[in-house]
């Protein structure tokens, strides 16, 4: 029983000698009354390091310290002080940074322009992603860090990562993907005094390992089959050669747009979509027994027995409802192309819900801003939105195996033809 308290009892810090007489000597000096105190010592102590250092620096750039004049070997000499403000996170801190005449004394403990010596930076960028205001930001540094920092501050801090996102949206693409979902999401943006709906277009590409990324935003107008045209001219300009399947919804045009690009892709229209514009016609009393029947068709085993259930949908609703009929016959070779592959691959390309869920995720962020000022404001906060979210987007996966050869076999195992063209380099290629 002994024993068992002296394992539980609470494990002491110990202290060798200097460390406890250097402690003593600054709680001599300071005399802190409280956690406030302390954390006052410990802001001068690094000021204080901090400017030790940079005199140390400068002695070394000499090669001489101040007033040893007997060891100086050089004609260039200390020219005074350059009075600097840095943000610590313990708060601001004020610096002497030392010059020399010639000028040519680079500090390396706090670099000329450099303003921030904390990870306040970082956190700033990463409460921006999460959808924070930049006053919410000034508030929580103020509050926690003693830091001010006014929303204006915050602004151009987040605005040095718009060439980071330019160059992410020009960056070489994959030369092949098995599967690139696209939508488009819409946002106010300030236009010539006047507030404007912008359309996002949004794509996802599915890498041959079954790795996910997002192939770019492109913020446009009003969403229209011409302006994706110019997003996919522009994908293959970054170097995609093919792609396997298409998966969109249903815009007027958006085949046509994907075909003039890439001729031999497969497009599969989402089904979720087709199911809301068919149902939008039927009155609530036939709604539960129409949807019923319209299950056999999109649930089917085969593309055969798909059309059967077509069939008999047709038969018993194809009077009262043909509107609802008609959107399954008029673009049937879009939206059956899914009973060509395995489950895996029907559960994944049937719907658009893989890129909606992002899209969910960027108006979740945005939602505390209801109009942007500008394009790049927009864009700003949306690709530190995607950053964010594609870290989830990684630890989830897709579930189509590790390697490109089990993905590619999902894929055209049953097409042999288009396999081989695709995949003649693709063993080799591995992205």
């Amino acid at each position: 029983m002994k024993c068992r308290r002296h394992f539980f009892m609470a494990r002491r810090r110990k202290m060798d000698p200097e460390r406890k007489a250097f402690i003593n000597s600054l709680l001599e000096h300071y005399q802190p009354k409280d956690a406030q105190d302390i954390q006052d010592m410990l802001k001068d102590l690094l000021g204080e390091t901090l400017q030790g250092m940079l005199e140390a620096e400068m002695d070394d750039h000499l090669g001489y310290s101040k007033y040893d004049y007997k060891n100086k070997e050089t004609d260039d000499s200390r020219n005074g002080y350059s009075p600097k403000t840095v943000t610590s996170s313990m708060g601001t801190i004020d610096l002497d940074i030392p010059r020399d005449r010639k000028g040519d004394f680079e500090p390396q403990i706090v670099k000329k322009n450099q303003t921030d010596i904390s990870n306040i930076e970082d956190q700033v960028l990463s409460m921006y992603a999460k959808g924070m205001t930049t006053r919410d930001i000034s508030a929580h540094l103020k509050d926690v860090y003693g830091v001010d920092a006014s929303a204006e501050m915050i602004s151009h801090m987040t605005d040095r990562i718009l060439p980071i996102a330019k160059e992410w949206q020009n960056r070489p693409l994959e030369r092949k993907y098995a599967i690139v979902f696209m939508d488009a999401v819409h946002f106010h943006v300030r236009e010539d005094n006047r507030t404007v709906k912008k359309a996002v277009y949004v794509a996802i590409g599915v890498k041959l390992n079954g790795k996910r990324e997002v192939l770019g935003m492109w913020v446009g107008g009003n969403e229209s089959a011409k302006y994706w045209l110019s997003v996919l001219n522009e994908i293959k300009n970054r170097g995609v050669e093919d792609i396997m399947i298409v998966s969109v919804d249903g815009l007027t045009g958006f085949g046509d747009a994907i075909h003039a690009v890439f001729p031999q892709v497969e497009i599969q229209r989402c089904i979720v979509h087709q199911i809301r514009y068919s149902t939008k016609f039927i009155s609530y009393k036939d709604l539960k027994p129409f949807i019923a029947d319209l299950k056999l068709v999109y649930k089917a085993d085969t593309e055969d027995l798909a059309l059967t259930a077509l069939e008999d949908l047709e038969e018993k609703w194809g009077k009262k409802y043909p509107a609802s009929i008609g959107f399954w016959r008029n673009n049937w070779t879009q939206l059956s192309t899914y009973f060509k592959y395995p489950s895996e691959i029907r559960k994944l390309i049937y719907t658009t819900n893989s890129i909606e869920n992002f899209n969910r995720q960027l108006r979740k962020v945005t939602k505390s801003k209801t109009i942007f000022p500008t394009d790049d404001a927009l864009f700003k906060m949306l690709y530190l939105a995607m950053m964010d979210a594609t870290k989830k987007m990684d630890r989830k996966g897709l579930g189509l195996g590790s390697d490109t050869g089990s993905v590619m076999h999902l894929f055209w195992g049953s097409d042999p033809a288009r396999g081989y063209r695709l995949s003649t380099d693709s063993i080799a290629y591995q992205g």
